[in-house]
C-alpha cells in the first residue's frame, strides 16, 4: 500500500509542477507581449511627437516667409506645443510668442467669429492688432529659433 500512496503523491507533485510550469510560461509570454506592445506605443508616440515638432518648425518658417499670418502662426504653434504638453517647458524660450498666444488663444475663428456682433469682432481685432504691433519683430525673432527647434521632452 505505501507504494501506491507514494506513486499517487508523486503524480500529484508532477501534475502540480507541470501546472506551475504552464503558469510561469504563460506569465512570461504575456509579459513579453506587454513589453512589446508598450515599446510599439512608445515608438508611435515618439513618431507623432517628431511629426508635431516638424509641423511647428514648418509653421515658424512659413511665418518668416509671409506664407502664414503672424497671429495664425502663433495660435497654431501654441496649440501644437499644448498638444505635446510642452507649453510650460518652452514658454521661457519663446516668451513673446506665448504672451501673444495668451491674448488671442480664445478668440473665436471662422463660423464662431462670424456669429459675433460687429462690435465684439472689432474689439478682438483691436486687441490682436495691438499685440501684433507691439510684439511682431520679437515674435519673428523667436520664429527663427523655432524653425530650428528640437528640444527633447523631459518626462
Amino acid at each position: 500500500m505505501p507504494t501506491i500512496a507514494i506513486i499517487i503523491a508523486l503524480l500529484i507533485i508532477i501534475a502540480l509542477a507541470a501546472y506551475a510550469t504552464h503558469l510561469l510560461l504563460t506569465l512570461k509570454r504575456r509579459t513579453e507581449a506587454n513589453q512589446k506592445a508598450q515599446a510599439e506605443r512608445q515608438a508611435k508616440a515618439e513618431e507623432r511627437r517628431q511629426q508635431i515638432l516638424t509641423d511647428i518648425r514648418y509653421i515658424a518658417a512659413a511665418m518668416l516667409e509671409d506664407r502664414c499670418e503672424l497671429s495664425e502662426g502663433v495660435v497654431r504653434i501654441g496649440k501644437l506645443f499644448d498638444a505635446l504638453s510642452m507649453s510650460e517647458q518652452v514658454a521661457g524660450d519663446f516668451p513673446n510668442l506665448f504672451v501673444h498666444y495668451d491674448i488671442i488663444r480664445d478668440h473665436p475663428i471662422m463660423d464662431a467669429r462670424k456669429t459675433l456682433p460687429k462690435q465684439q469682432r472689432m474689439k478682438y481685432d483691436l486687441e490682436r492688432m495691438k499685440s501684433e504691433a507691439e510684439l511682431e519683430q520679437v515674435i519673428l525673432d523667436e520664429a527663427k529659433r523655432i524653425a530650428e527647434f528640437d528640444k527633447p521632452t523631459t518626462h
